[in-house]
């Protein structure tokens, strides 16, 4: 399959985690992608995770918009288009921290790379679809469980997790008249190194630590992969993804 031939995504957050399992899913079945994050050599591993092509790897920091404006320029200039955003670029920030406790720097860089980040990163990939011949594409956001419900003292994560949900709406709306399909994926305990306390012990809403359940990140991505390869007249709005046992339904 050709560059031409094969449709085009940007995974962001690439370099680890779901971003990771996302990208390497979409390589296996035929999709170019452009792999961005903040290290290029944890891109550069995931593309050999794959074994497949055609990727470029991209280093971006997506709280800086002239990062988020190079990455999808590069992506254009290499492919022609872009067909996927999946909006993945995320962080706790610092965990079990008190509202009271929290630093203002640790809640900005959590809402510059969870919010702010995606964003800038969907208002580029907009504009592209917008503008490409054939028009539209899709963006799929990552939300998150704490889209839904809070962990204890996840303030600023779970504040920019409930504002996702509302970007994700907007983009929806707006893109209907240009064939832009916006969803969100909400994943609950799916298996990475950001969620490997999940097994040995995470705080609960009744104060006590428990182990939680996790489930294989793959599970994830082949979600994603099925909310991309739909046709542009459908969309999964959203859809919710977690450990079957996970304290989710019933939290708290």
């Amino acid at each position: 399959m050709t560059d031409r031939e094969s449709k085009i995504a940007v995974v962001t957050g690439a370099g680890s985690g779901i971003g990771r399992a996302v990208a390497v899913e979409l390589l296996r079945a035929g999709w170019s992608v452009v792999l961005a994050g903040r290290r290029t050599e944890t891109l550069e591993e995931t593309a050999a995770r794959a074994a497949a092509g055609p990727w470029l790897a991209v280093r971006t920091d997506v709280s800086r918009p002239e990062d988020v404006a190079a990455l999808f320029s590069a992506t254009v200039e290499r492919f022609g288009r872009v067909d996927l955003l999946f909006n993945n670029a995320g962080t706790f920030g610092p965990g079990g921290v008190p509202v009271e406790d929290l630093p203002y720097d640790a809640w900005r860089h959590v809402v510059d790379t969870n919010l702010n980040g995606a964003f800038l990163c969907a208002q580029a990939a907009y504009r592209a679809m917008k503008e490409q011949d054939p028009q539209g594409g899709r963006i799929i956001n990552n939300g998150s469980i704490s889209a839904h419900t809070p962990r204890p003292m996840s303030v600023a994560y779970t504040a920019t997790k409930h504002a996702l949900t509302g970007l994700t709406k907007s983009l929806s709306l707006d893109g209907r008249p240009y064939r832009i399909a916006v969803g969100q994926i909400d994943i609950g305990n799916a298996a990475t190194e950001m969620t490997a306390r999940m097994e040995t012990g995470a705080l609960q809403a009744n104060g006590q630590t428990a182990a939680e359940p996790v489930m294989d990140v793959a599970d994830v991505a082949r979600t994603v992969r099925h909310m991309a390869e739909l046709p542009l007249e459908a969309n999964v709005q959203f859809a919710t993804v977690l450990a079957t046992a996970m304290p989710y339904i019933g939290r708290g």
